[in-house]
This record gives C-alpha cells, sequence and structure tokens, in this order.
C-alpha cells in the first residue's frame, strides 16, 4: 500500500474542501436567481398572436420568501403578457397565515388583459391544523379573491380563438381530462395547464399545447446540462422544454412545454439548470 504523505494528505482535503464549498455556494446561487427564457410556438387555429407568460414551482416557503416572489411578479409584469398562467407548487409546505397573506399580497400584482390562471401542484396539497379545508382550500380562496382563478379539471374560452383548461394534479388530485376539455370548441387553439408533465402521453392531439412544470429540468444538473435525476417516470424526456408524445395511430402527437421552474424542493442549490420565468409567443400554425 503506497503511504500518502501528512502534506500531500492535508493538500487533497483542502482541495476537496474549497471545491465542495465552492459548489455549495454555486448551487446557492443558482437557487436565488433566475432568467427570462423566451419561445415562439405555433398553434393551430390560433387566429393572433398573444404572449403568455408562465410561472411554475414558486415553492413559496423557507428558502423562497416574499422578496423572491416579488422579483418573479416583477418580471412577469414587465414582459406586458396577454396571458398569466401558474402551473402548481405555489407553496413549499403548510406556512403560517401572516406568511400566507404576504405571499398572496405579492400575487394579487399579478395582472394580465386575458386574465391569471393556476392549477395545483402536489406541495400545494397541505394541511393547517390537520385539515385541508384550512390548508390547501383556505390557499385557493384566498388568492382567487385576489384575481387568481383555478381551473382544476375545467377549462375557460378566454378568447374567441383560444380555449384554456386546466386539471387536478396527478399525484395528489383526481385528473379528469374529459371534464377539463368537455367543452372545448373545435373551431379555436386549447392550451391545457397540468402541474406534472407524465400526463402529456394522455393528453388528446386536438389540444394545441399543454404546459407544465414539476421536473424543476432536474434542478442539480451536471456540466453541460447532464441529468442526475428525475422525479418524472419518463426520465429526461419531460424535463425540460418543448416535448411531445410518442405519435398515435393517425401520426398526431401531443405538444408540450415543461418549465424549470423557479423555486427549489429538497437542497435549496441548482446548478446549470437555471430558475426561469416563462414567456411563450403563440402564434397561428
Amino acid at each position: 500500500m503506497t503511504r500518502v504523505s501528512r502534506r500531500r494528505f492535508l493538500k487533497t482535503a483542502l482541495a476537496l474542501g474549497v471545491s465542495s464549498v465552492g459548489a455549495t455556494v454555486y448551487g446557492w446561487a443558482g437557487a436565488h436567481s433566475f432568467q427570462v427564457s423566451r419561445h415562439k410556438v405555433a398553434l393551430e387555429r390560433l387566429k393572433s398572436p398573444l404572449r403568455l407568460v408562465q410561472l411554475s414551482d414558486l415553492h413559496f416557503g423557507p428558502w423562497h420568501g416574499e422578496d423572491a416572489v416579488r422579483s418573479w411578479v416583477t418580471a412577469a409584469l414587465e414582459q406586458s403578457p396577454d396571458l398569466i398562467v401558474i402551473t402548481g407548487d405555489i407553496v413549499d409546505r403548510a406556512c403560517s397565515l401572516e406568511r400566507e397573506a404576504q405571499l398572496t399580497l405579492e400575487l394579487s400584482r399579478l395582472k394580465a388583459p386575458l386574465g391569471v390562471f393556476a392549477v395545483l401542484g402536489n406541495h400545494d396539497y397541505f394541511r393547517r391544523n390537520g385539515t385541508r379545508e384550512e390548508g390547501t382550500w383556505h390557499l385557493v380562496a384566498a388568492l382567487e379573491a385576489v384575481g387568481i382563478r383555478y381551473l382544476t379539471n375545467t377549462g375557460v374560452q378566454i378568447r374567441p380563438d383560444l380555449h384554456l383548461a386546466g386539471v387536478d394534479d396527478l399525484w395528489m388530485g383526481v385528473v379528469d381530462l374529459g371534464k377539463a376539455l368537455e367543452n372545448t370548441p373545435t373551431d379555436s387553439a386549447t392550451v391545457l395547464l397540468s402541474h406534472n408533465p407524465d400526463l402529456l402521453p394522455d393528453v388528446p392531439s386536438s389540444v394545441g399545447l399543454t404546459l407544465s412544470g414539476h421536473t424543476h429540468g432536474g434542478q442539480i444538473r451536471a456540466p453541460f446540462g447532464v441529468g442526475l435525476h428525475s422525479i418524472s417516470r419518463f426520465g429526461e424526456r419531460f424535463q425540460m422544454g418543448l416535448v411531445a408524445s410518442d405519435p398515435r395511430a393517425d401520426g398526431s402527437v401531443a405538444r408540450g412545454f415543461v418549465s424549470r421552474g423557479l423555486g427549489t424542493t429538497g437542497p435549496p442549490l441548482r446548478t446549470f439548470c437555471p430558475a426561469e420565468v416563462i414567456v411563450l409567443e403563440l402564434e397561428p400554425a
């Protein structure tokens, strides 16, 4: 066995320690910064362009508080969106009524000509004082009172050429795609909100685009964007960005867009996977 000198051992230990501290600092900085990501998507049956801003996975809680939410809301408003959507996990866990009030105050600033809509994520299902009525449903009621409309297995015609629908969370709720899409006109484009992208293979190709979050893009990735972990049962396939289901018998596919989100869950770290406010320029196909 090769004997290692004390000096060499200490130098190696120091190098490893510095690398570990550096990686932690980099990950912490990544978890507390974000970028605005812009994408163009063509939709069939859309008659005129529309700018949509998507916020996802805020995970308001111990690591991402009022200041973070304020900066995300400001960035969203600076894009002059026609429509704003929030694709779940607004909170990370149960919080006090005082903190919920602060969150509601910050999110009440979200305004857009065609409205602000949201769906539930798995973290949005929480209990306060032992009940979901004082937890999840209290928060939903507070946010709806300031103009954020939840779409839970339902849809709404927001423009003659655009129908917006939303489903419950795939893990914690009860998804009913048929109910969500039952009043969808055949002569307008349809956008579906689903927190979890794993629903995409079940989404009919008549839906022009499904917007999701949940995966955080992997959150902690290796250099060059190499994925290390995914909570999607499809692995990297539905991890982030523009995605699509397998072709159906008629050759059609269901298209989706998966946001890397804004907050974090688990360790408050992000590496090689920037948080993002999404701006989608929807255009007629």
